[in-house]
């Protein structure tokens, strides 16, 4: 029989891990968006890491935050690795599901450049334990010890993944500046006028002459399956799906961080579109119009978005 004293006290306990955990789900539920691209399985996570929280004992835990992010990156990195994360099996260009970060976020997550479509896709090109080494030190600060723990290896060899990792993000940053939030909501505003009136010249002007267009579709609707190169075909294909879409309206919100394009269309979202900027054009034009990475994204009013940038 469990003592009357611990009965009494496991309320208590009770309370303090909840709000614990309120503190901490941002950074759970971050660190497995950032490692797995998913904003569904990054979900199944956070609620797999609150049931092992509650679960377990954890008097003897002196730092929570850093438990939780270990026992959601050893599980994340197990999905990482799974047959389902080969993208082989993927219809067409593979994007990460688009994550609302503003005022109408859902859910919430810790916001800085590693959240975006560009860094997420950077990440996507490390391999497995490089991108778990790299998001639990350079992004969450984890010392090499846990790291290595998750990883199952040695902490120099924790360390020399971190180390590779973070050259070849570096790289990649270096090659692909980040413009700022003004010059985004400026070129974001732009491109919406112009899509809207069917404008092929106002688009090309807004479009770097080598800019690259991918739409993920995941074969789930009609997209392309291969990118498409070159401002003024990039234009082209804009006009044409504008078009035939026929948007009720279009948003400048808040995803990963930074401003982005939200399509509306009878009374729900069907495109999210995020851009990479270089000298003041658009370089790269991602459009998620997948459904399944869509269906978690609530429509706003038009109310709302009145209210919106």
């Amino acid at each position: 029989m469990t003592p009357l004293c611990d009965r009494e006290q496991r309320p208590a306990r009770e309370d303090r891990l909840a709000a614990e955990w309120e503190r901490h789900r941002p950074a759970v539920f971050g660190v497995a968006y950032r490692l797995l691209g998913s904003v569904a399985d990054a979900e199944d996570v956070t609620q797999d890491v609150w049931l092992r929280a509650a679960g377990a004992d954890l008097r003897d835990i002196g730092d929570l935050r850093a438990w939780l992010v270990t026992v959601a990156a050893r599980r994340s990195y197990d999905l990482l690795r799974s047959a389902r994360f080969r993208r082989e099996t993927y219809v067409g260009p593979w994007l990460p599901e688009p994550l609302l970060t503003g005022a109408d976020a859902s859910q919430p997550v810790l916001v800085d450049e590693s959240v975006g479509a560009a860094m997420l896709l950077i990440m996507e090109e490390l391999r497995p334990p490089e991108r778990v080494a790299f998001v639990l030190h350079d992004v969450f600060g984890l010392e090499f010890a846990r790291i290595a723990d998750v990883l199952d290896v040695s902490v120099p060899a924790a360390r020399q993944l971190a180390s590779r990792a973070r050259r070849r993000v570096a790289g990649a940053r270096q090659s692909t500046p980040r413009a700022s939030k003004t010059e985004r909501e400026r070129l974001l505003t732009a491109f919406r006028a112009a899509y809207e009136a069917g404008d092929l010249a106002g688009l090309v002007r807004l479009l770097h002459p080598d800019a690259v267009y991918v739409t993920d579709g995941g074969g789930k609707v009609s997209a392309a399956r291969k990118p498409i190169h070159g401002g003024e075909r990039v234009a082209r294909v804009m006009v044409r799906t504008g078009r035939r879409w026929h948007p009720d309206r279009i948003d400048v919100a808040e995803v990963g961080g930074e401003p982005a394009l939200v399509f509306h269309r009878e009374g729900r979202v069907y495109s999210v579109d995020t851009v990479q900027i270089a000298d003041g054009l658009i370089t790269a034009y991602r459009r998620v119009i997948n459904p399944d990475k869509l269906q978690r994204l609530r429509a706003v009013t038009p109310e709302e978005a009145a209210s919106s940038p």
